[in-house]
């Protein structure tokens, strides 16, 4: 029971995080625990069928060569895991009409984001234990979430926007490049020090989440 609890906390904390972020106008709570459930269900199945695909032209044989590490990062790692929880966003959250102002790009993207990791964090936590799962409840799972921000960040604006596709593709690159850049510092650990960049990339993406939120409250539809 306690390592369900650890490994649902983190998750817990930062959807009750934005939700009280979305200051001007709350979106239902069906629909929020509707993307999460998406995230956690849909985004897995098609982690493993993107997954596979991607593999089929991309395979990792020298767990020591950066280059194969490089594109196990970028384009099966982060494009497959990005762009399963873009597309739930896109046609789902994106086309409802309560998606009506530019934050609630960051609301979905981040509750099918933690929907995806709360499901990853619980086969870890149960895989590898209480200490595995206080490092990833400040590592991994935030990182999900800065993901999630900055990739619905754009989609926010795209909504809005007659620039759509290019808004959308762009908050998908976001989200691409760093979720890549955070795993590969993180696959290159036989690199003496290079892991720290992993943890330098979540700064970066923290400091950047909190100004996307800062943001798209001025610019709130609702903002009196």
């Amino acid at each position: 029971m306690g390592l369900l609890l650890l490994a649902l906390a983190p998750a817990l904390i930062i959807m009750v995080y934005i939700y009280v972020k979305d200051k001007y106008e709350k979106e239902p709570i069906k629909l929020l625990l509707t993307n999460f459930g998406l995230g956690a269900t849909a985004s897995i199945i098609l982690t493993f069928i993107l997954s596979a695909v991607s593999k089929l032209f991309f395979s990792v044989t020298d767990p020591l060569s950066i280059l194969q590490q490089f594109i196990k990062a970028f384009m099966i790692v982060a494009l497959v895991e990005e762009l399963s929880k873009y597309l739930i966003v896109r046609y789902v959250a994106q086309r409802n009409p309560e998606f009506n102002e530019p934050f609630d790009g960051i609301v979905y993207a981040v509750m099918v984001s933690m929907g995806f990791a709360t499901l990853e964090n619980i086969l870890y936590v149960f895989q590898f234990g209480f200490g595995n799962g206080l490092l990833r409840a400040f590592t991994a799972v935030p990182a999900h979430a800065t993901f999630g921000i900055l990739m619905g960040y754009f989609m926010g604006l795209a909504k809005f926007s007659n620039k759509k596709a290019q808004l959308n593709l762009t908050g998908l690159l976001m989200a691409v490049l760093f979720h890549g850049a955070y795993d590969f510092f993180l696959f290159v650990n036989f690199v003496p020090g290079l892991s720290f960049g992993a943890f330098a990339s979540l700064i970066i993406a923290i400091i950047l989440s909190r100004k996307a939120i800062r943001r798209h409250q001025d610019i709130s539809h609702f903002k009196e």
